[in-house]
């Protein structure tokens, strides 16, 4: 039997959270941390969150938060709200803790945070990455995910606004 009931346990406010890596770094946990939306959650996903928690110990992934969505993709985003994004990636094994932020970027909350390593998608270049130079300056290292051809929440969503 699986401790389902622990899923929601991984999601965690922000000041909540600095204290957990607080304590997760007295016991030399190296802290990777990744964000996005995953607004419709996807294969493309999985390849990129597993590649994160193989470069360390602890994995926490930043989710936009409903307002934060509305902004950047548009008035008809996100289609699962914050909340429903959080628990999906609670309920993977490869993750360890889930915050939401407010902000378009994760930047403040990397501050914050100080991971050792910043994993995001193969689509970017390292010097637009929000906190990859907070991290590189602090000793710790970016990685570019490798990205699975062919999919992402926008398609999808085209394929269904075209079916």
């Amino acid at each position: 039997m699986k401790a389902v009931q622990s899923i929601p346990n991984k999601i965690y406010k922000t000041d909540e959270l600095i204290k957990e890596v607080t304590r997760l770094r007295l016991k030399n946990k190296k802290i990777v941390f990744s964000n996005g939306v995953f607004d419709i959650f996807h294969k493309g996903h999985i390849a990129s969150l597993s590649q994160a928690a193989a470069e360390g110990d602890v994995l926490i992934i930043g989710v936009n938060s409903d307002a934060s969505v509305k902004r950047l993709k548009g008035p008809e985003r996100p289609i699962n709200d914050e909340n429903a994004r959080a628990l999906i990636l609670a309920s993977l094994v490869m993750t360890d803790a889930i915050v939401i932020f407010e902000e378009d970027t994760p930047l403040e909350l990397i501050k914050k945070i100080m991971p050792d390593v910043l994993v995001k998608g193969g689509d970017y270049r390292i010097e637009n990455i929000a906190g990859a130079k907070e991290v590189i300056d602090n000793g710790g290292k970016v990685v570019l995910a490798e990205l699975v051809e062919g999919i992402s929440t926008t398609l999808i969503i085209e394929r269904m606004k075209n079916s």
